[in-house]
C-alpha cells in the first residue's frame, strides 16, 4: 500500500467533479475542488436531471450512505412512463419506465439545483468557490500546479478536468479535442406546478415524461417535477418517516429554492431560428417559441406562454468530436470536459457519474498498491473513452441538426414514418416492450460495473 499522501486537484464542481470529490475523500485521498461560481447558490441549476441506473449506482458508491439516502429523499416523484406525442397532444406511443427500487434499476428525477446542494453537503472544507482556472504547469518532480485568475495556485499529484464543455484544462492539455455545434438550438423555461398548469397536460404526461414531435423538426420535452417539500420548504404530509427525518436535518435545503414545477424545452435545427436568438431575453424567447408553434395544441401554447421569463434561456447544443486515445499522464478528464453530448439519450450526467465512480475505483486500487498510477489512469481513460464517445455518437444521431426530420420536404416524410412506427409499436405489445427495454438499457439498466 502507498503511504504517502496523494493529492487530487479537481477543476469544476459540477455533477461529476463534486461526486468524484466525495468518492476520493471517502477513500482517504487529499482532495481540493476549484469552482468558478462564487457561491453554492450561483448559476442556473433548476432544471431536471434524469438519474438512471448508471447514475444511481455511481452515487451509491461515491456518497456517504446517509447522504445517498438524502439524495433519494430529495428526488422528485419518479416518472412512470415516456410518452411520445404529436403537436396536437395525440399520443403516438407510451413506454413504461421501471421504478427506482433498491437495486438501483430504475429512473429518478432530480432538480439540478437540488442535486448540486446534495453534492455540496459536507464539502465546505473541500470546495473552493470563486476560483477561475487559467492554466497548469508541470513541476520538475512530476506533480502538477494549477493556476487561478486571482493569482493563487495549488499543486497536486493528479489534475482532473471536470470543468465542462468549455474546459480550459482540455484546451491546454488536448488542444486537438474539439467541441462543435450540433446544429440544434434549444429554448427552455420553467413554470410553477399549480392546478391550472397541471390541467394543461394530458394525465399520462403529468405522471411521466412527454416528448412532442412536431412539424419542421420542432420538438418539445415536458417534465413535471413534484418534490417532498412544499412552497415554504416544509416537508409535505404523507412523506415517509425516514425521508422526512433526512430532509429535516439536511442543511442543503436552506440553499435550494426548488419548488414543484413544469419544465419545457423546445428545440429545432439552427436554421429555423433567427440569427439573434442567443441575444434575446426571456420574454422575447417565449414569444419566439409561440411564433414557431402556431398550430400546436392550445394547452401546449398556454404552457409556453406561462413560462417564467426569468428562467427562460437559449442554448446552442454542442457535441464533442471523438478523438483517439492520448498518451497517459497525471492529468485526466471526466464528463463534459471530454465527452460533451447532445441531450438525445439523456445520459450526460449519468456518464459523468459513471466516470467519477470508475476513476475512484482505479485510484483506490493505486492507493492500495494494486495498480500503478499510470496503469490506473490508463485503464480509466481506455474504458471512459469507449463508453463516453459511444454515448456522444448515439446522442448526436438522435438529436442533431443533420437528421432528415429537420430537412425541407423530406422532413415531412421522416416525421410521418416515425409516427407510423410508433403507431405500430403501440399496438404490438412485444414491439412496445422491446422499445421500453432498449430505453432502459441505454441508461445502464443492464450493466454491472
Amino acid at each position: 500500500m502507498t503511504d504517502n499522501p496523494f493529492r487530487v486537484l479537481i477543476i469544476g464542481a459540477g455533477t461529476g467533479g463534486a461526486a468524484l470529490a466525495h468518492g476520493l475523500r471517502r477513500a482517504g485521498f487529499d482532495v481540493a475542488v476549484y469552482e468558478r461560481d462564487r457561491t453554492r447558490e450561483a448559476g442556473l441549476h433548476g432544471y431536471r436531471v434524469g438519474i438512471g441506473p448508471d447514475g444511481s449506482r455511481a452515487l451509491r458508491q461515491l456518497l456517504p450512505p446517509e447522504l445517498y439516502e438524502t439524495f433519494k429523499a430529495t428526488c422528485a416523484r419518479p416518472p412512470r412512463s415516456f410518452v411520445m406525442l404529436t403537436e396536437r397532444l395525440r399520443t403516438s406511443l407510451e413506454l413504461p419506465l421501471r421504478p427506482a427500487v433498491e437495486d438501483e434499476s430504475g429512473e429518478r428525477s432530480v432538480s439540478r439545483m437540488t442535486l448540486r446542494q446534495v453534492l455540496f453537503t459536507g464539502m465546505d472544507d473541500v470546495i473552493r468557490f470563486g476560483k477561475t482556472f487559467t492554466h497548469y504547469e508541470r513541476r520538475p518532480d512530476g506533480r502538477v500546479t494549477a493556476h487561478f485568475a486571482d493569482g493563487t495556485q495549488d499543486t497536486g499529484d493528479l489534475l482532473v478536468a471536470a470543468d465542462g464543455a468549455g474546459s480550459r484544462v482540455r484546451a491546454q492539455y488536448l488542444p486537438h479535442a474539439r467541441v462543435e455545434d450540433a446544429g440544434i438550438v434549444s429554448i427552455a423555461a420553467k413554470l410553477p406546478l399549480t392546478e391550472e398548469t397541471r390541467a394543461l397536460l394530458p394525465p399520462h404526461v403529468r405522471d411521466g415524461i412527454g416528448l412532442v414531435l412536431g412539424p419542421r423538426g420542432g420538438t418539445c420535452i415536458l417534465h413535471t417535477m413534484e418534490f417532498p417539500w412544499d412552497r415554504e420548504g416544509r416537508v409535505k404530509d404523507g412523506v415517509g418517516g425516514n425521508d422526512a427525518g433526512l430532509l429535516a436535518r439536511w442543511p442543503g435545503l436552506l440553499f435550494d429554492n426548488t419548488r414543484d414545477y413544469i419544465n419545457w424545452g423546445f428545440w429545432a435545427s439552427t436554421d429555423k431560428f433567427p440569427a439573434d436568438v442567443m441575444r434575446r431575453d426571456g420574454k422575447e424567447l417565449i414569444d419566439l417559441v409561440l411564433a414557431m408553434t402556431p398550430r400546436w395544441h392550445p394547452g401546449l401554447r398556454r404552457l409556453f406562454a406561462l413560462g417564467d421569463p426569468t428562467t427562460c434561456f437559449p442554448i446552442t447544443i454542442r457535441t464533442s468530436v471523438p478523438v483517439p486515445q492520448w498518451p497517459t499522464t497525471n492529468i485526466t478528464l471526466l464528463g463534459d470536459a471530454i465527452h460533451t453530448m447532445t441531450p438525445g439519450q439523456g445520459v450526460g450526467a449519468n456518464t459523468a457519474l459513471r466516470d467519477a465512480a470508475l476513476l475512484t475505483r482505479n485510484l483506490t486500487a493505486h492507493r492500495e498498491g494494486r495498480l500503478g498510477l499510470h496503469d490506473a489512469i490508463r485503464d480509466y481513460e481506455t474504458r471512459m473513452i469507449r463508453y463516453g464517445f459511444d454515448a456522444v455518437r448515439a446522442s448526436k444521431k438522435q438529436t442533431g441538426g443533420d437528421q432528415p426530420i429537420h430537412k425541407p420536404y423530406i422532413g415531412r416524410v421522416a416525421l410521418a414514418g416515425m409516427r407510423a412506427s410508433f403507431f405500430l409499436a403501440s399496438r404490438v405489445p412485444s414491439v412496445r416492450q422491446r422499445m421500453a427495454d432498449a430505453l432502459h438499457a441505454q441508461r445502464g439498466g443492464d450493466r454491472d460495473d
